[in-house]
């Protein structure tokens, strides 16, 4: 009976990890969908879209852990932290994500951010004042390389990415270093939901209140408010509820490694349902930087 308990829970983990992937990709894909049929902007798509999420987590919080939900705001320095992982790891990583979208594609934004992995290995190197791995310096070569096929297309001297999309697709893999540094702590001590449901809200307040959210005026149609709410339930939270389900069944490396079909979804749906053309150098880019997710699995593993 063990045996089948753990075998049924391992196989939930899977499914769960590789249902969150998917539902990252789709609201990549969902986002571009917007961009190109509306005229909301990446920075109200980018507030909407953390005002919905902060309040269904914190809803499903309080319904489960009422009595324990606003700990963390009991203790200055968690607050400080949590605020400071609202404006840096979420408000940033996400804006940028979403303009690399507008000035690009899903597939490519999705894949710019997967170097962030990248960057948190050079910084936990630095931190401990060690030399990379073997795995380590391959998967930083894989991302050099990656990353010059998609600007150039493999040309040297030429830019075939725009300056914008380029700049904010190494933005948001910026931002994942800080969205995978700064909670780890609070996490581990007020759990995932409070953490990143306060942070996506009062990052959602603090973006809606600069760009004056309530005043902003956009339209939508039937499709695109469709898009919006999937971007926001199944991009948003069943994706973070259901990858950190997989995180709990089959362990963060496991988990992490299966979520990574989202660029492989995003950059699918980005050609099966919206039309985008990627040619075989961009190809080659996407798998360049898609293999140092398994490179740095494996050296944590």
């Amino acid at each position: 009976m063990p045996h089948s308990t753990s075998a049924t829970r391992a196989t939930r983990g899977v499914f769960c990890a590789l249902l969150g992937g998917f539902g990252w990709g789709f609201s990549g894909a969902c986002g571009q969908y917007l961009f190109a049929h509306s005229d909301i902007t990446p920075a109200a798509l980018t507030a909407i879209r953390e005002l919905g999420a902060g309040v269904v987590l914190l809803t499903f919080l309080l319904l489960r852990r009422r009595g324990e939900a606003f700990a963390i705001w009991r203790d200055k320095k968690s607050v400080v932290t949590l605020l400071l992982f609202a404006l840096l790891g979420l408000l940033f990583c996400q804006y940028s994500y979403l303009a690399c979208i507008a000035e690009s594609t899903a597939g490519t934004a999705t894949v710019l951010q997967y170097l962030g992995p990248v960057l948190v290995m050079l910084l936990a190197c630095l931190r401990a004042r060690s030399l990379p791995s073997g795995a380590e310096v391959a998967a930083l070569a894989l991302a050099v390389v990656g990353t010059f096929l998609l600007a150039t297309g493999g040309r040297p001297g030429a830019l075939v990415l725009s300056e914008k999309a380029l700049f904010w697709g190494l933005a948001a893999a910026v931002g994942v270093v800080f969205y995978t540094v700064l909670p780890a702590g609070l996490i581990g001590r007020y759990g995932a939901t409070a953490v990143t449901g306060f942070a996506m809200l009062a990052s959602g307040l603090l973006l809606g209140s600069v760009i004056r959210l309530p005043a902003v005026r956009f339209t939508v149609d039937f499709s695109g408010a469709l898009a919006l709410a999937a971007i926001v339930l199944i991009g948003t939270v069943a994706a973070f509820t259901l990858y950190l389900q997989g995180v709990a069944d089959i362990g963060p490396v496991r988990a992490s490694v299966l979520a990574s079909v989202e660029p492989v979804t995003a950059t699918v749906l980005s050609v099966v349902w919206l039309g985008s053309s990627f040619s075989a150098a961009d190809f080659a880019g996407f798998l360049c930087i898609f293999a140092t997710v398994f490179l740095l699995a494996r050296k944590k593993a």
